[in-house]
């Protein structure tokens, strides 16, 4: 047997073994690195080395350091409680509030998981308390994520970004920020309607203190005032200088989030202490050890011997579709990040070809791979599962799994129909 074949059966595994086992595919990936690069691919220590993505570990370190400090010193929670407080009592306008509150998150660092953890509690708190479908409540939050989660500064976009860049092809922050953007938001749009959200403009909320009657229920964060501080503000102008030194002086966005986060260390240690801990180092490690292994496979050929198998397909429209389908469903039972950057570079070849354009391509397989995390077999629907309160689980997790697998079933079509199809030839 091939070097290739072995290297594609042991991604497999790790796939099997990451969905069944509840391994981190990370951990096994940097297994799968070392057996297959010495064993198979004849390739030394520092080959296998040369493959780790510094740049993407100090972004995922930096970002996600600074959010720890900011979830620790109440910045998040004040930035919620402000955007629920604008709204004004209009309970048709909470969950579109849910929704932009996550996509600013994601959208200036936070990774999505992180995001709807934040997020997903008090949602789930209104939903329940306000009699607001959990489903509609969960898929904002989810949407949410995702839609911000491809700008430029964010985790997803800089991974995305970076493997694009590094395999030479033509991207397009801008459009891939874009594409995820208004597809979600048209998603979140069609659910908002058919999920009972309209009716929701005759209702208006009542909270503690606000002339409502009194309750014994604890009040939820967006119903206590939350003053902003030294540490807050300091936070939110380090946030700010975050998106104007990537955005505008193009600074690295992963050292320049952490160089913030160690100067709000320095100025509040005791606020800061726990941070470091609350990295998401499960996601450093996911994501480093797929693209770890990924080098791998480019190292030995398996990038172009998979690519040149989709080529052989014979209708670029359709390899293209059919790569846009193993994004979703497979998306659905593992990680998003990590199957990107798995996916991403098995098109190489197949867009080398020049009959489909790579911006409308990416695009259409970062939306067709992320989309889908509303399953309550991804981190973001799991959230959204646990987080639900006076509901029951189980028919909820039928929703919820019943959503995703149509989600599953439409939105690489769409994607398909909407970025790619226009770009052909």
């Amino acid at each position: 047997m091939s070097a290739q074949l072995i290297s594609i059966l042991v991604l497999v595994v790790i796939f099997a073994l990451a969905t069944t086992r509840s391994i981190n595919m990370g951990a096994l990936a940097f297994a799968g690195a070392f057996l297959v690069g010495t064993l198979a691919g004849g390739l030394d220590t520092d080959g296998i080395f040369a493959g780790f993505p510094g740049d993407i570990f100090v972004v995922l370190v930096g970002v996600t350091y600074l959010f720890a400090i900011a979830r620790a010193n109440g910045t998040t929670d004040w930035l919620v409680a402000a955007a629920v407080r604008l709204v004004g009592g209009r309970i048709a306008l909470i969950p579109w509030v849910m929704f932009v509150v996550t996509g600013a998150l994601t959208a200036i660092g936070a990774v999505s998981p992180a995001a709807c953890a934040i997020v997903a509690p008090i949602a789930l708190g209104f939903a329940a308390r306000y009699k607001i479908s959990p489903l509609l409540m969960g898929a904002m939050v989810v949407h949410g994520a995702q839609g911000g989660g491809f700008s430029p500064i964010s985790v997803y976009g800089s991974i995305v970004n970076g493997i694009v860049e590094r395999n030479h092809l033509a991207g397009s922050p801008g459009v891939l920020f874009f594409a995820s953007l208004g597809m979600n938001l048209a998603i979140a749009g069609v659910l908002f309607v058919v999920l009972g959200g309209t009716k929701l403009r005759r209702r208006q909320l009542v909270t503690a203190g606000a002339g409502g009657p009194e309750t014994d229920e604890e009040p939820l964060p967006h119903e206590q005032r939350i003053p902003l501080d030294g540490p807050k503000i300091v936070t939110l102008t380090g946030l700010v200088a975050l998106v104007v030194g990537t955005l505008v002086f193009d600074l690295d966005p992963g050292l320049t989030a952490i160089t913030v986060a160690v100067l709000l260390s320095v100025a509040w240690p005791k606020t800061s202490r726990s941070a470091v801990s609350e990295i998401t180092w499960p996601t450093v490690l996911l994501i480093c050890g797929v693209l770890t292994y990924v080098a791998v496979l480019k190292e030995i050929g398996t990038i172009d011997y998979v690519g040149n198998a989709v080529t052989t397909v014979g209708i670029p429209l359709l390899a293209a579709l059919l790569l846009c389908y193993i994004g979703g469903i497979v998306s659905a039972f593992a990680s998003s990040v990590g199957l990107m950057g798995a996916l991403i570079p098995l098109a190489v070849p197949f867009l080398a070809q020049g009959t489909i354009g790579p911006v409308g391509m990416i695009a259409a397989l970062a939306v067709s791979a992320t989309m889908v995390d509303v399953s309550p077999f991804s981190t973001n629907g799991a959230l959204v599962l646990a987080n639900a309160k006076d509901v029951d689980r189980d028919k909820f997790f039928k929703q919820l799994l019943v959503y995703g697998a149509l989600v599953v079933a439409v939105v690489p079509l769409i994607a398909w129909l909407v970025f790619v199809v226009p770009n052909w030839g």
